[in-house]
Formats: structure tokens, C-alpha cells, sequence
């Protein structure tokens, strides 16, 4: 059984794959934009994490959401409804919590097959 890491940093990896399954590590935009443009920037990321696993967004398993403020949730939700595909929408979870930096505002988790 082989665990395959992609992008290894000193205190995480951006990408691991283990049993067909690939975890991606929590995705953030450009600190101090709106939830609009880091949304669609981490989308962006984790659209470009998925290919270089060998995989897409329709294989999203689950996505976990983070947002600095649950009020943006509409805002967020707009950009994520144009990305997802109908059909392949993942199990999902979203909550408020305090991000690395104030100026981050959403953070993403994603779980996909192969």
C-alpha cells in the first residue's frame, strides 16, 4: 500500500494520494481580496492540484469550507455554483473559523477518487 505525496513541504504536503483517494491540503486565496475572487482563485488551485493527481472536479468526494465569516456564505456560494458540476456535486460541510490571517476569508479541503 503506497502513499504518494505531491508538492512536500517542511510542515505539509499540497497533495497525497493513498488508495486511489486524493487529499488535497486546505486551499486559501490572495489574503485581503473579496470572497468572491478568493473563491474562484482557490478553486482555480484546487482545479490545478487535481490534474496534477491525475484526477478532476467530478470526482470530488467531500469539500470542506471555511469561512472568516458565515454572513459572506451567499458570496461564496455564488462562485462555487457556477464551478461545481451538477451531477457530481460532493458531499459538503461549511463553517465559520478563525483562518490563518485575518485577511484570508475561505479556505477549501477537498477529498477526490482517482
Amino acid at each position: 500500500m503506497s502513499i504518494r505525496r505531491i508538492d512536500v513541504g517542511p510542515r505539509m504536503t499540497d497533495i497525497v494520494i493513498h488508495n486511489n483517494t486524493v487529499y488535497l491540503a486546505g486551499q486559501v486565496g490572495a489574503p485581503g481580496e473579496s470572497v468572491t475572487v478568493q473563491t474562484q482563485s482557490v478553486l482555480d488551485q484546487i482545479d490545478a492540484a487535481l490534474a496534477k493527481a491525475g484526477t478532476d472536479k467530478t470526482k470530488i468526494l467531500q469539500a470542506i469550507i471555511w469561512l472568516a465569516d458565515m454572513s459572506t456564505f451567499a458570496e461564496m456560494n455564488a462562485v462555487w455554483d457556477k464551478w461545481v458540476p451538477q451531477g457530481h456535486t460532493p458531499a459538503r460541510a461549511t463553517g465559520e473559523a478563525k483562518l490563518a490571517t485575518p485577511a484570508h476569508k475561505v479556505e477549501i479541503i477537498i477529498t477526490a477518487a482517482i
